[in-house]
């Protein structure tokens, strides 16, 4: 093969393009990956829109991939590589090795982070380069469809929990049940928490129960939120995946002593939480950012003794716009993975 498939925009905020290019041999530490498949996440948007300094179009976006190594560039086999092996790349698409968090070993807010899509061209596609420190071994016990979006919402909803306070038996709350937080909840439950979901209306409870939440929340209901934490004990941690300033905020006093806001829902409205709040029970709020490599790989390890799965609707690559458009609307349940083949 000497052409690969692509897509792209040309533009901020531009419509997906399929385009072919010529396969590149990768460089020094890095490797090419066969794509055979890559999750559609909502912060693909920000680059999509050039929401974030230096994005250059054409883009192609994409950072939860899954494939298999096709080609090995200089010294990538030193890692102990080869062709052939299945592996996962998410939002952490490489450290700089150099700024200050790196020296320290905190790669995943590197300051100079490589990630797929913003840095280097991503996994709408059917063929990515990346280097080698940004590569996570994909167990046999997941398929592509189900690894790939463990790159970046399994990983960070993952690390959220396992990096918090919280221990085996502690109340843990997870804001949101969609994309992100259908997964936490499975991963609250098999981590030993006693969770709760939180999400807006009732008919939502059956299904926070199926994903393995002890107690469901109605955020519309008369009870406020905080209040129905606090009657089950309060919370030592809420895991807010939900991208709304407001309901994270109405979290925050049904936290208990010294617990704990985990906030990985991204959004840029300002949070309504006051000093006093968190003074008075010393309370703790944080965001979280995705994971390593490495915490990709152990998330995935996690999720495969589990059996936790993401739930997702996969398209080919071709149907690249109407997955893109299905993820913004915000329709997907819960993850839009495309495949090639």
């Amino acid at each position: 093969m000497t052409t690969y498939r692509v897509a792209q925009v040309t533009a901020a905020g531009g419509p997906f393009e399929i385009v072919e290019r010529e396969v590149p041999q990768p460089g020094p530490g890095h490797v090419r990956i066969a794509v055979e498949a890559c999750g559609v996440c909502h912060s693909d948007v920000v680059f999509v829109d050039a929401a974030v300094p230096g994005v250059r179009f054409p883009l192609v976006p994409g950072h939860e991939i899954a494939g298999r190594i096709e080609a090995l560039g200089e010294g990538a086999q030193d890692g102990g590589w080869q062709v052939g092996d299945r592996v996962a790349v998410g939002w952490f698409g490489g450290s700089c090795g150099h700024c200050t968090p790196c020296r320290q070993g905190d790669f995943i807010v590197c300051e100079n982070l490589k990630v797929p899509g913003w840095a280097y061209d991503g996994g709408f596609a059917e063929e990515v380069i990346a280097p080698v420190d940004a590569l996570a071994r994909i167990p046999e016990a997941l398929v592509a469809t189900d690894a790939a979006p463990m790159a970046c919402a399994g990983v960070t909803t993952y690390n959220g929990l396992r990096r918090s306070p919280a221990r085996p038996g502690d109340l843990v709350a997870v804001l949101g049940i969609g994309g992100l937080g259908h997964l936490a909840v499975k991963y609250a439950a098999a981590m030993g928490f006693e969770t709760v979901a939180i999400a807006r209306g009732a008919d939502k409870a059956d299904f926070a129960k199926q994903l393995g939440a002890h107690h469901y929340i109605d955020s519309t209901a008369d009870t406020a939120v905080a209040d129905a934490l606090q009657s089950l004990g309060g919370a030592k941690v809420v895991l807010a995946t939900a991208a709304n300033s407001e309901a994270i905020t109405a979290t925050v006093d049904g936290l208990s002593h010294r617990g704990e806001l985990v906030v990985i829902g991204a959004v840029p409205d300002p949070m309504g939480i006051s000093p006093v709040q968190l003074i008075m029970r010393a309370t703790t709020a944080r965001g979280h950012p995705s994971g390593t490599a490495q915490d990709v790989q152990d998330t995935m390890a996690f999720s495969a003794l589990h059996g936790i799965r993401p739930t997702v609707e996969i398209v080919p690559l071709s149907q690249v716009t109407e997955a893109y458009q299905k993820m913004l609307s915000g329709a997907a349940r819960f993850r839009m993975v495309l495949t090639n083949g």
